[in-house]
């Protein structure tokens, strides 16, 4: 699995205590990547299992498309972007879906989990078949596949 905007890493370490046989976590902030790397211990999961980047999100993108590395699931929390009614967003959330690395990255049938606030009002490219949608409060979460027709293999 694949956290983009990792944080601390949290949600990598969730699954790989659900079961994830590796996770790799991008995260721009050295000092947030050490708290990754720290809750690894604590959790006393194999340190083999995670690997924390510290790397701009978008850079390592490219970088993972270049070495054809492919995952099942990728989840991305970006910083929220602000309300965009009556213009395109540019979100953080926006760059991702508009990325055109992303869905080369997710394996058939893979699955792509993307947090939002509610008011940045994101336009969907076709790269993008939308699964479904969960709202709670100002937070959006998009579960998105790769449409059959236009999987990469």
């Amino acid at each position: 699995m694949l956290e983009l905007f990792a944080g601390t890493g949290a949600l990598s370490l969730e699954c790989l205590s659900r079961g994830a046989v590796h996770a790799l976590c991008v995260e721009k902030s050295n000092h947030h990547a050490e708290f990754a790397r720290h809750n690894l211990a604590a959790a006393q999961l194999d340190p083999a299992r995670l690997e924390v980047r510290v790397q701009d999100a978008f850079s390592a993108l490219a970088q993972l498309a270049g070495a054809a590395s492919r995952f099942d699931l990728i989840l991305a929390d970006p910083p929220y972007g602000e309300k965009n009614l009556g213009r395109r967003s540019t979100s953080f959330a926006q760059r991702l879906l508009d990325n055109a690395h992303l869905p080369a990255l997710l394996q058939s049938g893979g699955l792509f989990v993307l947090g939002h606030a509610k008011r940045d009002t994101l336009d969907l490219p076709n790269a993008w078949k939308e699964i479904r949608v969960l709202k709670h409060g100002d937070t959006v979460m998009r579960f998105l596949s790769r449409p059959i027709d236009r999987e990469v293999e």
